[in-house]
């Protein structure tokens, strides 16, 4: 018999959200599952890992070189802009930079027509797979972004955090990250509903995504009006952000600000995914599928 739930209930099937257990103990059961999942893909992680540090090596060498040459550079020394290499470098796929996670699977629904069922689920279905994104993002996290950021710390000289806190508050700044990403990513993945496959999409999502997250450069460096329109908008809280956080350059008020423009990106970001959810279930209806 064809399965046709989402590839996390596989593993590990939530309770009926009209039982006893709260929804908020159904979505963590789905995040559980989507853990779960991706720690099963060991030899991908592993060379997922490794292509990270080296990657984080090369970059940060580069970057060496370059603040050698302009010492100070952005308002960065030396330790603190190789530091920011590390840091984007273990954000890079815990916050989807890139794209992936709960879109592959999406688009395959998308193309099987298991998307119908999906919608006829007893369950919110941006909930259900920003739980899914939160389980695999807290996988990525634990083992592609700590390993990379301790070889940095031990192969170069990086500026860690002075106060714990910090510590505290930068994994804010990487959840509230992640659920700007999500946010960014759904809508993308929505527009599959019109186009029936979003790779297109997806495409251009991912170079912008990759040059205005800072992920290529820090975003204090761009030049003139491109800097400035690169600091407010979405991308810059996925890498930006939380990298200015673990470097302590954010403060005070500051640091309040910085969150604040994540949160507040990432309620706009929800409730658009929502908005195009409602007319894609509209035409979904119309079209009798």
């Amino acid at each position: 018999m064809l399965n046709l739930a989402p590839p996390e209930t596989r593993t590990a099937r939530p309770p009926d959200p009209t039982g006893p257990l709260p929804v908020l103990g159904l979505y963590a059961a789905v995040a559980r599952g989507a853990f779960r999942r991706y720690s099963t893909y060991r030899a991908a992680t592993v060379a997922g890992t490794f292509t990270n540090t080296v990657f984080g090596i090369i970059l940060a060498s580069s970057f060496l070189a370059l603040w050698q040459a302009r010492p100070s550079l952005g308002g960065y020394d030396q330790s603190q802009a190789v530091t920011y290499i590390w840091v984007s470098q273990a954000l890079l796929v815990t916050v989807a930079v890139w794209g992936g996670g709960f879109q592959d699977d999406l688009q395959d629904r998308f193309r099987s027509g298991d998307i119908a069922v999906d919608l006829y689920r007893p369950v919110d279905f941006q909930g259900w797979w920003l739980a899914t994104d939160l389980g695999r993002a807290a996988f990525q996290l634990l083992v592609r972004g700590t390993v990379p950021l301790l070889v940095g710390a031990l192969v170069f000289r990086t500026r860690m955090p002075e106060q714990p806190l910090t510590w505290a508050v930068f994994l804010l700044s990487v959840l509230l990250a992640l659920v700007v990403s999500f946010g960014l990513r759904f809508l993308v993945s929505i527009t599959g509903f019109w186009l029936h496959d979003s790779d297109g999409v997806r495409s251009v999502m991912l170079v912008v995504s990759m040059f205005f997250s800072g992920m290529l450069l820090p975003i204090v460096l761009f030049p003139g009006l491109l800097g400035d329109l690169a600091a407010v908008l979405p991308w810059a809280a996925l890498v930006k952000v939380p990298t200015d956080v673990f470097l302590e350059r954010s403060t005070g008020a500051g640091l309040l600000g910085a969150l604040g423009f994540q949160l507040a990106w990432a309620v706009a970001l929800l409730a658009a995914g929502r908005g195009a959810q409602w007319l894609a279930t509209r035409k979904v209806v119309v079209q009798g599928g």
